[in-house]
């Protein structure tokens, strides 16, 4: 009833707003209800700036209109609407969900008043867009600047402007012939060494002969031949010495293109300028600052930098402080790509500086050349450079303390960690971290007859900037693929009233970047040791009647390894569309399987035991995608899909506990509690009856489909929105008794797709994002009779609507 008087609220509200009450009315809907929680203030505030809209002109001098749209109609000659677009000079006022949000915000706020709210709201919202014909003139002569760019030289751009109710959409007519190509190409290079690299390099020129001409494509051939260029020793070469003469008067829609390169341009000590050949380079000598401090040299001068001594090691320089050597010189040297003696090649700088990066030693890497004092003149020959690179490092250790909120199915717990971290622990860049964990949790539903839960743990981790491993030739792995080795060792302490548990656990393995956008990580040891101290008889009990759930609950040892592939072309300056892809691969169990086989050993209860524990044995795979699509400033769709399973076979009888799939809660379907979704229709009175006491949610199975959708917008200060739809559930691979309709059948799983949607909150800090979902359950595959479908059933048992917290996006 609540619900359905409050968009009664809403309605009269819109109603009232439109007619010029809004805040009066508003003021009674609050008052008359009491409701001042903060989710439905926030969607007060969310649905005033909506509404706000309804007279989006409010703000329009008298004798303007406002701009709405702007249309681009295009006939198609391989130009799109899209491309078009940046030209534009004049936009509206951003939209979210089709409606002028910003400037409902501004509309909100009274012009002739300062206080606050009403510079906030200014301030957060956006004026409205007034209609302006010269920047449509602009517009319109810039994008006939473009297509002609393209080879539209005969295009006609014309525009137009429709009016009314003081409201404005222009419309903007493009008009394209066929493009002009490319009749012939030749060059003009000056320089007979440069010559005959361009000949050399020529099949990779991207101006070709019968191919449209494009302004984009000659300014992307000059980069690539300037960098061509610099890569062959020519450090003072750039593509200010590259340009194209194009000749369109010899008719039929085709232009003749010169490719000319100039002589280095020379000034004389009377500042009067020659033309000579381009010098190449050479590497003479290779400084390196290992603790470079720049603040010191602001304040010291040439001082700083006489006080430090330099040593010869392995032909490089080495430029530091008396008796202070914080990094390894051979760990530098294996990152430089830079040599002394070879030729100039900006190729192997950018390499050395990302590699230096990567160390995670340094704050600041900063290199720059000199030319040589006896390098002689530009057109002599070849050239010396002294290359200097200054390395900044970063503080070595430190010592955090964290303290974290948690909330899990709304159970509300705390949690604090000592941390310690060395970043150069051995003098070779290697990345120590330890933690200390504790953590305590509180269970606040009703009728849950354990109140609550402890964890303790350590944590240690080391990283190393190198390969071990044997028989293989490591300067080419590290110099290619910058590849670590990371350790890794926890050991953790679990206090349910059900149980009680220890777990400890090691890995070891590499990680390494094979591509661009592409990281590789091979754990060939992953060691898990799981020791159930405890157990309530009760629950003993209750798990006993599924041998899924019985299997999953005892003490364990994994013995195995993985591989994780990870694709992720997102530029973190740049707001572009992205993919992410990662795909997950495990195994366990097998060399112990064998092992135990050819010792002949003896089968315990059905299976193989080392060191009185049964070993798991199963493999597991996972892939999770996602594409992200900037709309626009203030607005993006992200889309997800996710697929794993988990096959036991052999020693188990069910994969182990913390191998298996859950879903609901805050980064899964998120209108269900974590881990009460599923598995498959399997109907959990539990949960749909509160009468009953219940021990524990807590459904896991072994194969998980999920897909996702969510439209995220900005609001104000740091306050962000979104929507979303989640679909999916989890299913057991074999039947279980105890659990009717958990398992997968290709002919049915799509009956058992759980279906929820939701709106929701993210608080941007900058440092960290904290999140709340409120997700409403549309489709439940565990109704028992009736449609699946919530809305079209009308004895629905269970809660409709769940609310989750969680820090950082969900995907």
């Amino acid at each position: 009833m609540s619900v359905v008087v409050f968009y009664i609220h809403i309605f009269a509200f819109c109603f009232c707003h439109c007619s010029g009450f809004e805040v009066q009315i508003l003021k009674k809907s609050i008052l008359n209800k009491n409701i001042y929680s903060p989710g439905y203030l926030f969607l007060v505030i969310f649905l005033v700036a909506l509404l706000s809209s309804c007279n989006p002109t409010k703000y329009v001098p008298a004798g303007e209109t406002l701009l709405i749209r702007n249309h681009i109609s295009v006939n198609d000659q391989g130009v799109k609407e899209a491309d078009l677009v940046p030209y534009i000079r004049q936009k509206p006022n951003k939209k979210i969900f089709g409606v002028r949000f910003y400037l409902g915000l501004y509309n909100l706020s009274n012009l002739k008043k300062e206080k606050w709210p009403h510079t906030w709201l200014r301030n957060i919202g956006e004026e409205p867009v007034v209609y302006d014909s010269a920047a449509t003139e602009k517009s319109r002569e810039q994008v006939k600047s473009y297509i002609a760019s393209r080879g539209f030289f005969d295009g006609k751009v014309s525009d137009s402007v429709r009016t009314e109710k003081r409201k404005s959409e222009v419309f903007y007519d493009v008009k394209l012939k066929p493009p002009y190509t490319i009749r012939n190409l030749s060059f003009d290079i000056a320089d007979t060494s440069i010559r005959a690299l361009f000949y050399f390099d020529s099949v990779n020129c991207l101006i070709e002969r019968g191919k449209s001409y494009d302004v984009d494509i000659l300014q992307a051939e000059r980069r690539r031949f300037e960098r061509f260029i610099r890569n062959n020793g020519y450090y003072a070469f750039s593509a200010d010495y590259i340009s194209f003469l194009v000749d369109s008067t010899m008719g039929n829609h085709q232009v003749n293109i010169v490719y000319t390169v100039r002589n280095f341009m020379k000034a004389d000590q009377y500042n009067r300028i020659s033309y000579v050949p381009h010098s190449k380079y050479h590497i003479r000598n290779v400084y390196l600052y290992p603790e470079f401090i720049p603040k010191d040299l602001i304040e010291e001068g040439d001082t700083y930098l006489k006080s430090m001594d330099t040593t010869n090691y392995q032909g490089y320089y080495f430029v530091s402080g008396k008796g202070r050597q914080p990094v390894k010189y051979d760990l530098i040297l294996q990152s430089l790509y830079i040599i002394p003696g070879s030729g100039y090649n900006i190729t192997n700088v950018e390499q050395t500086q990302s590699h230096l990066m990567t160390l995670k030693v340094y704050r600041l890497v900063n290199i720059y050349f000199k030319e040589a004092g006896d390098s002689g003149d530009p057109g002599s020959g070849e050239l010396s450079l002294d290359c200097h690179i200054q390395l900044t490092p970063l503080s070595q250790q430190s010592f955090n303390i964290e303290l974290e909120g948690t909330n899990s199915s709304g159970n509300l717990g705390g949690a604090m960690n000592l941390i310690y971290q060395h970043k150069n622990l051995f003098r070779g860049a290697e990345q120590f971290n330890m933690k200390l964990k504790g953590a305590f949790e509180a269970v606040t539903q009703k009728n849950v007859d354990f109140r609550s839960s402890r964890e303790f743990g350590f944590e240690t981790s080391l990283r190393l900037p190198k390969f071990f491993l044997p028989f293989v030739k490591k300067e080419g792995i590290i110099r290619n693929f910058n590849p670590s080795t990371n350790i890794l060792g926890a050991l953790n302490y679990q206090d349910v009233q059900l149980y009680t548990r220890k777990m400890a656990n090691a890995t070891f393995g590499y990680n390494w970047v094979a591509h661009k956008y592409q990281t590789d990580i091979v754990n060939p040891v992953q060691l898990n040791f799981i020791k159930l101290d405890r157990i309530d008889p009760e629950f003993l009990a209750s798990i006993e009647t599924s041998s899924y759930l019985a299997s999953s609950y005892k003490s364990v040892l994994i013995l195995g390894g993985g591989y994780s592939f990870i694709f992720n072309n997102q530029k973190i300056q740049k707001k572009n569309d992205f993919w992410f892809l990662r795909v997950n691969a495990e195994t366990s169990g097998n060399v112990l399987s064998l092992a135990s086989r050819v010792a002949g050993a003896a089968r315990k209860e059905g299976s193989y035991n080392i060191f009185g524990l049964s070993f798991a044995q199963y493999i597991r795979a996972d892939l999770d995608i996602r594409y992200n699509i900037n709309l626009n400033d203030v607005s993006s769709a992200v889309y997800r899909g996710f697929v794993g399973i988990g096959i036991p076979y052999g020693n188990s009888a069910a994969i182990p506990f913390e191998k298996q799939y859950f879903s609901g809660g805050a980064n899964g379907i998120r209108a269900w509690q974590v881990r009460s979704l599923g598995p498959g229709s399997y109907y959990d009175p539990r949960i749909y009856e509160p009468s009953n006491t219940r021990k524990l949610i807590n459904q896991t199975a072994d194969i998980k489909i999920e897909a996702n959708a969510e439209y995220r917008f900005k609001l104000f200060w740091i306050l962000e929105g979104a929507t979303f739809m989640d679909a999916g559930n989890i299913w057991t691979i074999k039947k279980d008794d105890s659990r009717p309709g958990s398992v997968f059948r290709f002919d049915k799983f799509l009956d058992d797709i759980a279906v929820g949607t939701g709106v929701g909150f993210r608080f941007d800090f900058k440092f960290v994002i904290g999140r709340i979902d409120l997700g409403l359950k549309l489709r439940d595959p565990s109704i028992q009779s009736g449609s699946k479908w919530i809305f079209l059933n009308n004895n629905y048992p269970g809660q409709l609507v769940t609310y989750v917290l969680g820090i950082g996006y969900t995907f």
